[in-house]
């Protein structure tokens, strides 16, 4: 038996409905879902239940700036983190969530259609075999490190195409360690970003990238 904090769901943020505006409800509903049904079906662990909103909804939410009108891809979407957060968050962006486990795959689905979000597509392959869609941005979070990340997402982008990854506090190392891969696949202008500082109570770092 675990301890009953392992179990227990975080209260919602008063950040949350500032950070969502007028789309909170939908956030509710999908955090609710995810909440009930995320660890019987996999896709996120016990001990993630009390900081739920802090570290994975909100974490996520605060990249919706970020993002421009246009065509989005979401590699290894999971759980929908952070690809439905930020379909939720910005109705503006089409988005494509890339995802290869049947099961997460009927997850997305699900909630998709619960959820009425009509800017949304899923797609069932890994990166490597998606196809060359010409996307203007890319996201992905808690998929690989920066340098494995970049030979299978930058052939996704269209000529200056962004990549907008989430990271944790190692982001600058994880630039570091990708000279090569950054030069081989023409990703220039790399910078990280701190959002959410005095809102959040953990930061969310993003590495982003243009490819040209």
């Amino acid at each position: 038996m675990g301890s009953p904090l392992s179990t227990e769901v975080e209260p919602e943020p008063a950040a949350a409905a500032e950070i969502f505006g007028d789309r909170i409800a939908l956030a509710r509903q999908f955090t609710d879902a995810l909440a009930e049904h995320g660890e019987e079906r996999g896709l996120i662990g016990p001990l993630e239940l009390p900081r739920l909103w802090t570290r994975h909804i909100l974490n996520c939410a605060v990249v919706a700036p970020l993002l421009r009108p246009g065509k989005v891809g979401d590699v290894g979407s999971g759980a929908g983190l952070p690809g439905l957060v930020l379909a939720i968050a910005r109705p503006d962006v089409a988005f494509t969530l890339i995802e290869p486990m049947e099961r997460r795959v009927t997850w997305l689905n699900e909630q998709v259609a619960e959820l009425g979000l009509d800017n949304v597509e899923i797609l069932r392959a890994r990166a490597e075999e998606a196809p060359r869609y010409g996307f203007d941005q890319v996201t992905a979070r808690a998929v690989s490190a920066f340098r494995k990340l970049v030979p299978i997402t930058a052939p996704l982008l269209r000529l200056g195409g962004e990549l907008v990854f989430l990271k944790g506090a190692g982001a600058q190392a994880e630039i570091d360690a990708a000279s090569k891969e950054l030069r081989k696949h023409r990703v220039h202008d790399v910078e990280v970003i701190v959002l959410g500082e005095g809102v959040l109570a953990e930061v969310t770092r993003v590495i982003r990238a243009t490819v040209n």
